[in-house]
C-alpha cells in the first residue's frame, strides 16, 4: 500500500512539473536568448553613438531616455522567440507566456511615457526662462508640463487596467463593478474628491493659466515665485528660499496675487516722509539721475509725486519700473538708499522734524525762579 501511494504521488508530481532535465534545458535556452538580446542592444547603442558623433546632444539625450525601453523590448522579443523552442509545456508554458504578455503591456506603457516626455522636451526646446521677456516661454512650459503630467497619470492607469484585465478573476470583478456602477460611482467619487478636484484643477490651470512657471505671486501673504506645478500641488519658492506647497485647487477656488500675469515687467513704489520745506523738484531730479545710472531700470517709468500732506510731514511716492520682480525689488532698495543719502548730505533740514512753539508767557514762566512752598502742619 505504501509503495502504491508513493508511486501515485510521484506520478502526480511528474504530471504537474516537467523533469529536471527539461527545466535545465529550458532555463539554458531562455538565458542564452536573454544574453543575445542584451549583446545585440549594446551593439546597436554603440553603432548609434558612432553614427551620431559628439555634436548631436539632443539625439544622445533621446537615446539615453529610450535605452531602458529598447533593452526590455529586445529582451521580451528574444524570450518570446525562444519560449516555443523550450521543452516546457502545459501550465508552466502558459504561465511564462502570461508573464511575457504582462511584460509587453507594461513595456507599452513605458514606451508611451517615454514618448510623452521626449515629445514635451522636443516642443519646449525653443523656449527659455532665463530671458528678460519670458512670458511666452512661461505660458508654453506651464501648459506642456501640466498636460504632460495629466496624460502620464492616465497612461499609468490605463496600463495597470489592461494588465489586471488579463486575469480572469479581476475581469469578473470588473463586470460586477459595472453591474453596480451607480453605488460604486457615488462611493468612489466621494472618496476620491480631493484627487479629482486637483486633477480637474490641473486641467483648468493648463488651459486658462492663472499661474505659470516662474510667475511672481503672493499666496497667504507670502511673496515668491512658482517653482513647480505637479499633478496635485504647486511649489512656491519664497523670497527667503523656503518652499510653500499649495494644492492645485487653491489657485482655482481662492484669490491670490499674480504680479507677472501679463508680463514680467513691474512697477515698484518707494514712499518717503519729508519736512514740508523739502525741495520736491530737487528730489525729483535726483531720482531721475539715480535710475538713469542704474542697470536695473528698464527706462520706462520713473517719477516722483506728493502723494499726501500731513500736519507734520509730506509723503512722497516714487515709481520705478524694471523687467522682473527681483529687479524691481533691488531697484526700489537702491533708490531708497541713495535718496536718503542725498537728503542727509545736501538737505539735512528736509528730513522730518518735530516743531515746538515757545510763547511769551511760556518763556516768562520758564525764567521765573522756582520757590519752595512748605505747607503748615495741621
Amino acid at each position: 500500500m505504501l509503495q502504491d501511494a508513493i508511486a501515485r504521488t510521484r506520478s502526480l508530481f511528474d504530471a504537474a512539473l516537467p523533469p529536471i532535465t527539461d527545466w535545465a534545458l529550458a532555463a539554458a535556452i531562455l538565458i542564452v536568448a536573454a544574453i543575445v538580446a542584451l549583446l545585440l542592444h549594446a551593439a546597436l547603442l554603440w553603432l548609434a553613438r558612432r553614427a551620431m558623433g559628439e555634436r548631436e546632444t539632443f539625439l544622445r539625450t533621446v537615446m539615453a531616455a529610450t535605452r531602458g525601453p529598447t533593452r526590455v523590448g529586445l529582451l521580451l522579443v528574444a524570450l518570446a522567440i525562444a519560449l516555443p523552442a523550450t521543452p516546457l509545456a502545459g501550465a508552466t508554458a502558459s504561465l511564462l507566456a502570461r508573464l511575457l504578455g504582462l511584460g509587453t503591456i507594461f513595456l507599452l506603457g513605458w514606451v508611451a511615457l517615454t514618448a510623452l516626455h521626449i515629445g514635451a522636451d522636443l516642443y519646449l526646446r525653443r523656449y527659455w526662462l532665463d530671458l528678460p521677456d519670458n512670458l511666452l516661454a512661461r505660458k508654453h512650459i506651464t501648459q506642456v508640463r501640466i498636460l504632460e503630467r495629466v496624460v502620464a497619470v492616465m497612461i499609468v492607469f490605463v496600463t495597470i487596467g489592461f494588465a489586471l484585465l488579463t486575469f480572469d478573476a479581476v475581469r469578473q470583478f470588473g463586470v460586477t463593478l459595472f453591474a453596480s456602477a451607480g453605488v460604486a460611482g457615488i462611493i468612489a467619487g466621494l472618496a476620491a474628491r480631493p484627487v479629482l478636484s486637483n486633477f480637474f484643477a490641473g486641467v483648468q490651470i493648463a488651459v486658462s493659466q492663472p499661474i505659470r512657471i516662474d510667475d511672481a505671486v503672493i499666496v497667504e501673504n507670502e511673496s515668491g515665485t512658482i517653482e513647480e506645478i505637479t499633478f496635485s500641488y504647486v511649489v512656491v519658492k519664497l523670497w527667503d528660499l523656503r518652499r510653500m506647497v499649495v494644492p492645485l485647487s487653491y489657485f482655482i477656488e481662492k484669490p491670490f496675487q499674480n504680479w507677472t500675469r501679463t508680463g514680467g515687467e513691474l512697477i515698484g513704489s518707494i514712499f518717503f516722509y519729508v519736512d514740508p520745506t523739502a525741495p520736491v523738484e530737487a528730489i525729483r531730479e535726483k531720482l531721475m539721475a539715480i535710475v538713469t545710472q542704474s542697470k536695473l531700470w528698464n527706462g520706462k517709468v520713473a517719477n516722483l509725486q506728493v502723494s499726501d500732506c500731513k500736519e507734520t510731514s509730506v509723503e512722497l511716492r516714487a515709481l520705478v519700473s524694471a523687467d522682473t520682480a527681483a529687479a524691481v525689488w533691488d531697484l526700489r532698495c537702491e533708490v531708497r538708499e541713495k535718496l536718503i543719502d542725498f537728503l542727509q548730505r545736501d538737505y539735512p533740514t528736509a528730513l522730518p522734524r518735530r516743531r515746538y512753539e515757545a510763547t511769551a508767557n511760556a518763556v516768562a514762566k520758564a525764567d521765573e525762579p522756582r520757590q519752595l512752598r512748605i505747607s503748615p502742619e495741621p
